[in-house]
């Protein structure tokens, strides 16, 4: 995935804090799903990994001086938090059980007749 082992595990740990997942050490280990797919959102995931912001502007100056600016910076303030809350309704309308079986529905119509259905990450994403 080219991502940070370390970050990886900080992310994982948020899920297995929810509740949501579990490890397993050694041979065959490895994480696994500990709450139904039926029962989590995405909503739920994006809190047990910190809420980070969903939108994000860059202010150049957070406090500026200049009376044009606080009117701009004060509606864009108002205008992601509006954003945000709309994405976080939605968030909680998604399961990952919906996800799952869209997954599943895509992974059925690529595989070849009589092929495998191994799914690879690697294989869409570049490696380092």
């Amino acid at each position: 995935m080219s991502t940070n082992p370390v970050v990886l595990r900080r992310l994982m740990a948020g899920l297995r804090e929810a509740g949501f997942i579990t490890s397993e050490k050694g041979h065959g280990g490895g994480w696994v799903m500990a709450a139904p797919l039926e029962s989590v959102t995405l909503h739920d995931v994006h809190m047990a990994l910190g809420a980070p912001a969903l939108v994000s502007l860059g202010f150049r100056d957070e406090h500026p001086e200049c009376l044009v600016a606080q009117v701009v910076n004060e509606s864009l303030l108002s205008a992601v938090a509006q954003a945000e809350a709309s994405l976080l309704a939605r968030l909680d309308g998604i399961t990952l059980a919906e996800l799952s079986k869209g997954f599943d529905r895509r992974l059925k119509a690529r595989r070849p007749a009589g092929g495998s259905a191994i799914h690879r990450l690697e294989d869409h994403h570049g490696q380092d």
